[in-house]
């Protein structure tokens, strides 16, 4: 998923703060009524789950819509939400069948049905946003309804595809409401979530309020909640210090988070691992500078994350040298063991070998941002420090951002990604697939191989050594170059609880968790 999108990580590490007492666990004599407030950074993109695939997007969608399946926190298998019961049909992963519960309603009281499901996947491919779902399921040929039944269609065995539908690609949305052709305008939403959205403002504030019709997989709504966006992370510290929201979460400035007070005892802070990454994604069509394979090895072999690491996010990211993060199945290192340390001497016999004439002239683009700022500045850095490049850079708003490098506009990017579901395949086919949601150009007959090979097995295990040779690919074709994987902080008052629930490392929210002490 885009970030601005596996709980095999998201083990919390949390933080115990001292002077936090059990008596501070126990309800107060006047219980607080007022809304929480969670601030973040994060850009919604679209409110119509056929717009987005972004982790600003979806995080709120998990909170406003329903989906057949969801992920309990820290769980590898989807289980039912607004389905009664899922499974595969026969041993060939090819059909796929849920029988929708019978006790379901939108928010606006209109009662959900079978054919509401099949009108909520078939406008993803109807519409086919650039910004929007359908990559997700590229083996989705059809979908039937008989009854409550839901049938699902694949033109190929594809074992990840119960955990593809439990994210907010599968939200259900009402024909009604939304079109089979185009995307719902304005900023009202008819889900069937946890919460209802009572009012929107794009890009400022959204208000949630229990959705006491809801039926699924929770046993509670949580309290009412409201949302508050902000354009960067030092506008989110200053709301923070001026006490205006209760909940930081994506992201407080790194130098915040680096030097975190865990002996504070008004404050409390979770942190855990996460598979949030980043990566430089190539435009590898014949007509940019990254169409040759050498031009973009060289980049990789100028590239140094320590400074990105130490300067730039102060310690809060870590390192990464592969397509799959650490904690996944078939992790492995294979632009460390290719590109050990930056070796300018290298590059440029890379960049000689290519026949390109030095320094190579690119554009960059970030989308805009205090920290993509920060990091584009040490990028652009390092790229030119030896004479190699030439980097014009450009910042970039976020939807717009996201058009653009969907239509060939830049010759290199950045973008960070969130998993989708708890499988390595959510780094694989969405990211280096042909047709890929990067939009990078980039195709592999091998690569396409690959991925269809991993999609196999539901034992899992049994797809390590695929997904290993598949890492071993991308190091070598270079299609997007890895930066960091980045820990998760969420920092709270301590009259809030349930804030280490909040997130597990992905892009989901789950703000039914937060209630007042």
């Amino acid at each position: 998923m885009r970030s601005v999108r596996v709980r095999i990580l998201a083990i919390l590490a949390v933080l115990v703060i001292a002077g936090v007492g059990a008596w501070q666990l126990l309800p107060s004599g006047e219980a607080k009524t007022d809304a929480i407030t969670v601030g973040t950074s994060d850009v919604v993109t679209s409110l119509d789950p056929a717009g987005a695939y972004d982790a600003g997007s979806w995080a709120i969608y998990s909170n406003i819509y329903q989906s057949l399946l969801t992920f309990k926190p820290n769980a590898v298998t989807p289980e039912p939400d607004a389905a009664e019961s899922c499974g595969f049909v026969g041993q060939k992963l090819q059909t796929y069948q849920c029988k929708l519960r019978d006790d379901l309603t939108f928010s606006n009281g209109r009662k959900i049905t079978a054919q509401d499901v099949k009108h909520s996947f078939d406008r993803i491919f109807r519409i086919k946003s650039e910004v929007g779902p359908a990559g997700l399921f590229p083996t989705l040929k059809s979908v039937k309804t008989e009854g409550r039944t839901i049938t699902f269609n694949l033109s190929g065995r594809d074992a990840t595809f119960p955990q593809k539908i439990a994210t907010g690609a599968g939200a259900i949305v009402d024909p009604t409401k939304y079109p089979g052709d185009k995307l719902r305008v304005g900023n009202q939403v008819d889900g069937s979530g946890p919460y209802v959205l009572k009012v929107y403002e794009p890009g400022k504030s959204a208000e949630l309020v229990p959705n006491l019709k809801y039926r699924g997989a929770l046993k509670k709504t949580g309290e009412a909640v409201n949302i508050r966006y902000f354009k960067t992370s030092e506008e989110l510290q200053t709301s923070w210090d001026n006490d205006e929201v209760d909940i930081a979460h994506r992201q407080l400035p790194s130098e915040t988070l680096a030097d975190l007070n865990v002996n504070d005892p008004d404050v409390r802070v979770t942190e855990a691992a996460s598979a949030e990454i980043r990566n430089i994604i190539f435009n590898s069509r014949e007509n940019s500078p990254f169409g040759q394979k050498k031009v973009r090895q060289a980049v990789a072999a100028l590239l140094d994350r320590g400074p990105l690491v130490r300067k730039v996010y102060q310690g809060t990211v870590d390192p990464l040298y592969s397509l799959i993060p650490t904690g996944y199945i078939g992790h492995s290192t294979p632009f460390f063991d290719a590109y050990p340390s930056s070796d300018p001497a290298r590059a440029k016999q890379l960049l000689e070998q290519a026949g390109a004439q030095t320094p190579v002239a690119v554009n960059f683009a970030y989308r805009e941002g205090d920290m993509y700022t920060k990091e584009t500045a040490e990028l652009r850095r390092q790229l030119e420090k030896d004479g190699l490049f030439k980097v014009s850079v450009q910042a970039v708003e976020w939807t717009k951002y996201q058009k653009e490098y969907a239509a060939g506009k830049y010759d290199m990017y950045t973008v960070g990604w969130f998993p989708d579901f708890p499988d390595p395949d959510t780094f694989s086919q969405p990211l280096v697939g042909t047709g890929n949601v990067l939009h990078s150009g980039y195709s592999s007959k091998k690569m396409d191989q690959l991925i269809a090979a991993t999609q196999q097995f539901s034992d899992r295990s049994r797809t390590s050594g695929d997904f290993k040779e598949m890492q071993a690919l991308v190091g070598e074709d270079v299609p997007l170059l890895p930066l960091w994987q980045k820990k998760d902080y969420v920092v709270a008052k301590s009259e809030v609880a349930g804030s280490q629930y909040l997130s597990d490392g992905t892009g989901t929210w789950r703000l039914w968790e937060l209630a007042w002490i």
